[in-house]
Formats: structure tokens, sequence, C-alpha cells
């Protein structure tokens, strides 16, 4: 029976019917299917439960270094939601001489008054920042299919009858979006890939072949462990990870005052006069305003309940809060607070104090919106 056994069309790993704590368990059973799932993606598809698996962030590496030895078209799929906090930051060392096209996915989440020219310069300009140089750069909606004609055919012309490797770290929507492609140019109804908004879905490389022999390749998310996503459990994901467009909410603040993401986050606003601050995180999170004089003293008496998430039953095991100040020059400056959202500066001179859970990124930028 052995010898038969492939690997689950959901996340790519190989599958294996002994042992069911392990990675690729399927019953014995399963096999007869015409489309072969491990018990994971199964799981994950029908009850939306996620199960911890074995490989670490070198495992995953492994996998994605091939992709430099051969000659191939890399697509790298950010958030756009979350630009900073989705960027894989070492990519030039697997990507090795190979195009490289630049996406970014959710742009339905933004407000519909951003203009897609404006998003794809800075894009451009952010990437070249960053230390890559893409061929060129797309926005999609992976959910909504918004773009994803356009990107597929960008690809189809771009790979010159090549192999294609999608990749991103997790949770960005590589599989949503190939997904979508599949729907597009098969007419196949179902979803071939597991997708999920935990990080971390698929396990291996998943191989969908093309008409002409070459293949598009699934790749393992990469773990970015400073996004927020690893500080809060199934039900804070759910709160922090947007579904449908932000509402911007502004706020009049006056020196020495304090905005709680949440119990996740902090903005304390220091000095620079009464401004105004714009506010672009989840519809479903809350933000709390007090003075900053009463601000250890609320979130002491109050995180895991008036200031959530983290819940109650999470705060013991939640890293403190640690502090990085900034002061802001010019207008129109984002203070991003990766994995969760960003606070838009309008006019300089403002002194600000960001309190992040220890690990996650806090950076500044020139506005997106």
């Amino acid at each position: 029976m052995e010898n038969q056994i492939s690997h689950c069309q959901g996340c790519g790993v190989k599958i294996q019917t002994e042992n069911k704590t392990e990675i690729g368990y399927a019953p014995p059973s399963a096999l007869d299917r015409e489309v072969l799932i491990c018990q994971r993606c199964f799981r994950l598809k029908h009850y939306n439960e996620i199960q911890d698996v074995s490989l670490t962030d070198d495992d995953f590496l492994k996998i994605l270094n091939g992709i430099g030895d051969s000659d191939a078209l890399v697509v790298k799929i950010v958030d756009i939601f979350d630009f900073n906090g989705s960027w894989l930051p070492g990519l030039h060392r697997f990507v090795g001489k190979n195009k490289v096209l630049l996406v970014g996915n959710k742009v339905d989440l933004l407000p519909k008054s951003v203009k897609n020219s404006k998003l794809i310069h800075w894009m451009k300009y952010s990437a070249s920042q960053l230390g890559l140089k893409p061929k060129d750069v797309y926005l999609i909606s992976a959910a909504k299919g918004e773009g994803v004609q356009e990107l597929a055919a960008a690809i189809d012309f771009h790979r010159e009858g090549k192999n294609v490797y999608v990749v991103g770290c997790t949770n960005v929507g590589k599989s949503t979006f190939i997904n979508k492609i599949i729907k597009e140019f098969s007419g196949v109804t179902d979803d071939v890939i597991t997708t999920s908004q935990f990080p971390g879905t698929t396990l291996d490389l998943i191989d969908i072949p093309l008409d002409d022999g070459t293949s598009l390749f699934d790749t393992p998310g990469i773990i970015n462990h400073h996004q927020m996503a690893h500080f809060v459990n199934e039900k804070g994901l759910k709160m922090i990870s947007p579904r449908k467009e932000i509402k911007p909410r502004v706020f009049q603040l006056n020196e020495g005052q304090t905005l709680y993401f949440g119990g996740l986050a902090r903005f304390d606003y220091i000095s620079g006069g009464r401004k105004s601050f714009t506010c672009y995180v989840s519809n479903e999170l809350n933000i709390h305003r007090t003075k900053l004089e009463k601000a250890d003293k609320l979130y002491e008496d109050h995180v895991g309940e008036l200031l959530f998430p983290p819940f109650e039953e999470e705060v013991k095991e939640f890293p403190p809060l640690v502090k990085q100040e900034f002061m802001i020059r010019e207008a129109k400056t984002d203070i991003v607070f990766h994995g969760l959202g960003w606070v838009t500066c309008n006019e300089p001179g403002a002194k600000i104090v960001a309190h992040v859970p220890k690990g996650v990124g806090v950076t500044i930028r020139q506005s997106l919106i």
C-alpha cells in the first residue's frame, strides 16, 4: 500500500497512514478517495480546526532554497493591509536571478478612496527601499477575484514557458489566489488547496501542472514571528484580521492622551499641540481612549476584560508591551503596527510612543493613503 501513497492535495505534505499525531496522517480508508487530503486539512476545511505541526522555520526555508537553483518566475505576494509585517526580508537569498512579480493582495480592505496608481507607485518605492526590484507590481483581491485575470495573464507572459513559484509569508492569501486561478481556467468549483486565516496552512510545495508541461508551485508560508497573528488565539485573530473594507476612525487628541487597540497595542501622544490622527485597523477591534497618566493602571487592571484581545485566559502568557519613541517630522506619516494596522499622523511635529508585545515590529513610513 505504501508505494501508492502520494501527497495531500490540500497542503502538499506526504500522506502517511501510520501515526495519527504526525503530519500527513490520513486514515487508510481515505486512500480510495479521488481527492486525497490529510486529516489536518480535512478538519481545517470542514470544522475550521487547526492542528499544530512539527515543521520548523528551517524546514520551510529548505523547501524555498531550491527556487534559486531553478530557472523560474517568482510571484511574491504581500498583504497590502500589512505590507511591512508580511514582507519577506531574505527573499533575494533564495530567488537567485529569477524575475519577480510583486503582488499586493487584499486590496479590497483599503478604503475605496485610495487610488490604485498611488498604491502601485508606493509598493515599487517601498520594495526598492527593502532591496527588491520587481519586474512589475500588481494589486488583487484573491478572495473576491479582483485583478486575478490580469495577474494570470501577466504570469503567463513573464514566465516564458518556465515554472512559477508563488511565495510569501503566512496568511497573505497565496493559496486563495491559486485556487481562484485554478477555478478561473479549469472550471473546477471546489477549492483544491486548503486555505485558512491561520498562519502556516501549506506545509510543502504543492505542484499544479500547467498545460505546457511546466508547473505552478504553491510554497509554504514563511512565518514572520514579529507579526501580531502569533500573539493571539483563534478568536483574537478573527478580530484583528479585516474581512471587509476598513472604516477609518479619526481622533482629535490633546497632548498626554493614549489610544489602546484592544489590549494588543498602545499609542501615546506625548507632545505637539492638539492634532488629528486617523486609525486604520479592523472594524472589529475596539479602540479605547484614555489619559496618559491613567494608561498604565488601566492596562494593569483591565487587560483581558475591557481591553481585549488578548482574552482573560491568555493574559498570563501574553508578553509585556515594550515601547518605541517616534518624532513625526512630516505631514501624512503612518505609524505601522505590524499585523494590526496603522495610525496616520496628519500633521508634523508630533512626539509619539508606540507600545507593542515584545517581538512585534513598529515602523514609520510615508502615508499609504
